[in-house]
């Protein structure tokens, strides 16, 4: 499957006999690291985890690989991750979705390599703070080097520092 094509697979309601306490917290770094084993085992890399708590609580994970993810993908790290998840007891409580997806098109950039991994596209980087006098840049990127972001903005460089960088994400291009 191409890397521009989004997988994703639903799980669906995870459930479980004990109420939610409001003593009860998620630790997320423990269940980056379960999702990180699942991953993998499953040949691929976590790319994000989120914990949204609304309506429902959902647990969405996102993973990647340089040739792109597939539905089987995203289904071998469900059935791992869920597994760890009631093994360990990660998520306490009664009910929670787990998602498992590739990052789409339009995916956040958060870690160095991947500002050089896709280097020549489309992206939009905004800032803290100010840099060069603006806090939001869309252009191409170019790399990264020495902890600053390379991104070509209506013909010119702009370095900026990855620890200023507040967003960014790649830009859908058609």
């Amino acid at each position: 499957m191409s890397e521009w094509a989004r997988a994703h697979f639903f799980v669906g309601e995870k459930r479980r006999p004990a109420p939610v306490l409001a003593t009860q917290v998620v630790e997320l770094e423990r269940i980056r690291d379960a999702a990180n084993r699942a991953a993998h085992s499953a040949g691929v890399e976590v790319v994000d985890v989120e914990w949204k708590v609304g309506k429902q609580r959902f647990l969405r994970v996102f993973i990647d690989k340089p040739d792109g993810v597939s539905h089987r993908d995203c289904q071998a790290v469900s059935e791992q991750l869920g597994v760890l998840l009631d093994v360990e007891d990660l998520v306490p409580g009664s009910r929670y979705v787990l998602e498992v997806s590739s990052p789409g098109l339009d995916r956040k950039l958060t870690k160095p390599d991947e500002f050089e991994r896709f280097a020549g596209r489309l992206a939009r980087i905004s800032t803290i703070e100010p840099v060069q006098n603006s806090k939001f840049f869309e252009g191409r990127l170019a790399g990264y080097s020495d902890g600053h972001v390379k991104i070509e903005v209506q013909g010119r460089m702009v370095e900026v520092p990855f620890a200023a960088i507040r967003k960014a994400n790649l830009v859908v291009e058609l």
